[in-house]
C-alpha cells in the first residue's frame, strides 16, 4: 500500500503536532493516493480501534493533504505493519456494560471544535467505539466533556436496548465513566 510494503515498523503511531519538513518527494503531494489510503484505513478502524483517532485526524485533510500529513500517514502505516496481529479480542466474561468517554477542548486550531471519543465494553470485550469531531464549538472543557458524555450515553442506551431485544440480561447496572 502506497509503496510501503518493505517499510520498517514503529512501536507507536501517536502524534500531537504535524511534522513540518522540507522535502522534494513528490509522492507527498499525491492527493488521490492519500484519499485511497485513508479510505482503506477508515475501513480498517472497524477492527482496529487503536488507530481510530489517528485516522480521524488524517481524514480531515483529504481535500488538500500537505507533505506533513503524508509523513504522518506513512508513520501510521508503519505502526500498522508492526502491529498486524492486533485486533479485538473476544473473551468469555460477565455481562457488565461499561462505557468510557473523553474529549479534548478546542483541539482544532482553525475551527476551535473539540474531539469526542468513547468506547463501550460488554464484560471484557470492546463492542462499540467512536472518535468524532464535535459539531459545535464548546465554550469550556466541561461543556466539551458533557457533549462527549451525552453521545456516549446515547450509544450505551442503544446497546442496552439491543441486548434486551435479544433477551440478554445484564449482570450489573450500566457504568458510564
Amino acid at each position: 500500500m502506497a509503496g510501503l510494503q518493505n517499510c520498517n515498523s514503529v512501536a507507536n503511531h501517536s502524534f500531537s503536532e504535524p511534522i513540518v519538513t522540507e522535502t522534494d518527494d513528490q509522492s507527498c503531494f499525491d492527493a488521490p493516493l492519500y484519499r485511497r489510503v485513508i479510505g482503506s484505513l477508515q475501513y480498517l478502524t472497524l477492527t482496529r480501534p487503536d488507530i481510530a483517532y489517528a485516522v480521524n485526524v488524517l481524514s480531515q485533510h483529504m481535500h488538500d493533504p500537505a507533505p506533513q500529513h503524508t509523513l504522518m500517514l506513512k508513520k501510521l502505516i508503519r505502526y500498522i505493519k508492526g502491529s498486524i496481529d492486533l485486533g479485538i479480542p473476544i473473551a468469555r466474561s460477565n455481562l457488565h456494560l461499561r462505557t468510557f468517554s473523553d474529549a479534548d477542548w478546542a483541539s482544532d486550531p482553525v475551527t476551535r471544535k473539540s474531539t469526542s471519543g468513547y468506547c463501550t465494553f460488554l464484560g471484557n470485550t470492546l463492542v462499540s467505539w467512536t472518535v468524532k469531531k464535535q459539531s459545535t464549538v464548546s465554550q469550556s472543557s466541561t461543556e466539551s466533556e458533557y457533549r462527549a458524555l451525552a453521545a456516549a450515553t446515547a450509544d450505551t442506551l442503544w446497546i442496552r436496548r439491543l441486548l434486551l431485544d435479544f433477551r440478554i440480561t445484564l449482570s450489573n447496572p450500566v457504568d458510564i465513566l
